[in-house]
């Protein structure tokens, strides 16, 4: 289903120190920085699967989903995620992911969320028959019943995240990109979720790859995680393969990091 095969990107960026003087003389003369993102990454996901991407901050996490959904194109290396080049032939490619950053919204800001809904019923071309049965199903496990006639900006953030799952999944898609999906959720909220990822994924058979920093998320969810710091691949494997004696999850993961030095 998901096959990456020595993906590399790297970024350049602009630096310059504080000051008017510093400003002008970077018109005419600027300093850049190279930053690998991502080097020689490759890995295998097959259908069904839930898989934890974890790592800490920088690690080159986003850029993978990124390119993986598509935004990003990489400097070198293949990917192909159901058949498709992500980011070539993107209008049919898209149909068959779903995406949610936990930081950015795909919710129009302004009107309700049902009227986002039905914008992207025409954008996804979805059936009216499939739209009306998933949006019902959706708005019962995520009980949106009296979200729908919101506006986005009037949403809390975990009643806006639950918008967020809806609208990703509203054209079914095969696989699903979670990039911190809980952040800043409180507890209730995480465990509802949780169990609604559970459960989409056991009815649909939805692969998901799920990164984020919380590791209450990935002991809930992944029986296979994949480490990546500084750019590369780490580990692949299993809780299971980690976790010592009583340890949580948060200090067999602290201990992880400290092992690799990221």
């Amino acid at each position: 289903m998901i096959t990456m095969e020595h993906i590399c990107k790297t970024y350049r960026i602009a630096k310059r120190n504080a000051g008017f003087a510093e400003a002008c003389k970077s018109l005419f003369h600027r300093e850049y920085e190279e930053i690998h993102a991502l080097s020689d990454i490759s890995f295998t996901i097959g259908d069904g699967e839930i898989v934890g991407y974890i790592g800490p901050n920088g690690a080159g996490k986003s850029s993978t989903i990124k390119i993986l959904s598509g935004i990003l194109t990489p400097d070198s290396g293949s990917c192909l995620v159901d058949g498709h080049i992500p980011w070539k032939d993107r209008t049919a490619y898209v149909r068959g992911i779903g995406v949610v950053f936990g930081q950015r919204s795909q919710l129009w800001w302004d009107v309700p969320v049902i009227d986002t809904f039905q914008l992207l019923q025409e954008i996804y071309s979805i059936p009216d028959a499939l739209y009306r049965n998933n949006l019902e199903e959706l708005t019962d496990l995520l009980d949106l019943h009296e979200l729908l006639r919101t506006p986005a900006r009037q949403l809390s953030l975990g009643q806006r995240m639950r918008c967020e799952l809806a609208a990703s999944l509203l054209h079914s898609p095969k696989i699903l990109f979670l990039d911190e999906p809980t952040i800043g959720l409180d507890a209730v909220s995480k465990l509802a979720v949780r169990d609604f990822i559970r459960k989409q994924n056991e009815a649909h058979g939805t692969t998901v790859i799920l990164t984020t920093h919380d590791m209450q998320d990935i002991e809930a969810l992944a029986k296979r995680i994949i480490l990546i710091g500084k750019g590369h691949i780490l580990m692949d494997g299993t809780l299971a393969d980690i976790q010592k004696g009583g340890e949580s999850i948060d200090e067999t993961v602290a201990e992880l990091y400290r092992a690799y030095d990221i």
